[in-house]
């Protein structure tokens, strides 16, 4: 057994031993999805530096403790979530400790006429079925460990379902809280978001700590938009320096879908962001924009993956980065374009400023063309001061 595969057993095991007590477990797809999540990362284990897309990002902070996967129950002060709300913002809100929705907690009044904003445990109980069929689809084949970890416990996290043609005219943000648990605690959230055709919606997912507790949280998020919809997304992460963040995001664009999507890191925590965005019908759009600031000692890795996988589709994508201290950060941007996707239009750019001597960046932005009538840039640079 490899060091990586051993790291994971206290996961396989702590997942063993709750799994009967996980939303709707005895619903068969799902105990199967969860089972079949649970071997990978038996198999597989969590990445190391061996894996080529982890080469500059080390888990051992993440490996040199165990994490408990927290317990649901745990509440956040509403004081504390007023003194953390965004000025001004008018928007629907879903509150989660630790990954676990709080509906005390939560503003969901007044939301339009065919639209569902609940806790996903809470849809898993009430009518599986639908719910489970679609879990999984955005992702695909699960890109490393930690998102097998995050299959094989799914429980919590937010449903967000837009019916086709419905337009909201304002946000939905989703505040996840970590720390809340006290020391050690792992949080495992995953979100849902189903936009029919022609539907539009705006989402912000924020990630802060509640206090300087260590935890680690393993957040994922897929979304599937119909033809012609419309999302606006906003990941924001704002953590404490002893906190861990894995995030992962998966979209799938049908005809004519146009995904905006804007990650910005702050604070001074370990952070592995991973998108992989799917253009599967002709007219697709993404733009995927991020900054990052990484001070003291943090770790911040961004990795992107846009897949044409159509005629006619365009990817715009700009990641832009500021580093002092001893800041690390990674930006590795792939586009692949399939051998049928002929008039792709796509562009990529990552640019750095490095305001120390001890802060580092390493970029690898990456084509991937098959399809011979494309119009296709990319470019990376690094300035210092």
């Amino acid at each position: 057994m490899s060091a990586m595969e051993s790291h994971a057993v206290p996961y396989v095991e702590a997942q063993q031993a709750h799994a009967s007590e996980l939303p709707a477990a005895g619903v068969a797809a799902l105990d199967r999805s969860r089972l079949e999540a649970l071997e990978i990362l038996g198999e597989r284990g969590l990445p190391s530096q061996h894996d080529e897309d982890w080469k500059y990002t080390s888990i051992k902070p993440i490996t040199r403790s165990r994490f408990s996967p927290a317990v649901s129950g745990v509440d956040c002060s509403e004081h504390f979530i007023a003194a953390s709300a965004i000025d001004n913002l008018d928007a629907w809100q879903l509150v989660f400790a630790d990954g676990f929705h709080l509906p005390h907690r939560s503003k969901t009044d007044g939301l339009p006429e065919g639209v569902q904003v609940t806790g996903l445990a809470e849809a898993l109980t009430q009518d599986p079925a639908p719910i489970v069929d679609r879990l999984g689809f955005a992702m695909g084949e699960m890109p490393h460990g930690f998102s097998a970890m995050n299959s094989a416990f799914v429980g919590d996290g937010a449903l967000v379902e837009v019916d086709p043609g419905v337009q909201l005219d304002k946000p939905i943000e989703l505040l996840f809280v970590s720390g809340c648990s006290g020391e050690g605690f792992l949080s495992l959230p995953r979100n849902l978001v189903i936009l029919g055709d022609g539907s539009e919606a705006s989402i912000i997912e924020r990630h802060i700590s509640f206090g300087a507790e260590r935890s680690l949280s393993n957040s994922l998020t897929e979304i599937i938009l119909g033809k012609s919809a419309t999302l606006n997304y906003c990941c924001a992460q704002d953590q404490a320096e002893r906190t861990f963040h894995v995030g992962g995001l998966f979209c799938r664009l049908a005809q004519s879908a146009k995904f905006k999507a804007t990650t910005i890191t702050m604070g001074r925590s370990w952070v592995r962001n991973d998108a992989r965005i799917n253009l599967d019908a002709e007219g697709a759009h993404a733009n995927l924009d991020g900054a990052y600031l990484a001070f003291g000692r943090c770790h911040v890795d961004n990795h992107t993956h846009i897949s044409h996988n159509a005629p006619e589709c365009t990817s715009r994508e700009c990641y832009k980065g500021v580093l002092g201290d001893r800041g690390h950060a990674v930006f590795h941007g792939r586009i692949v374009v399939q051998p049928h996707a002929q008039k792709t239009d796509s562009e990529q750019s990552n640019q750095n400023l490095l305001l120390s001597a001890d802060a580092q960046i390493d970029t690898k932005p990456q084509l991937e063309i098959y399809a011979d009538d494309v119009k296709c840039a990319h470019g990376a640079t690094v300035g210092q001061l």
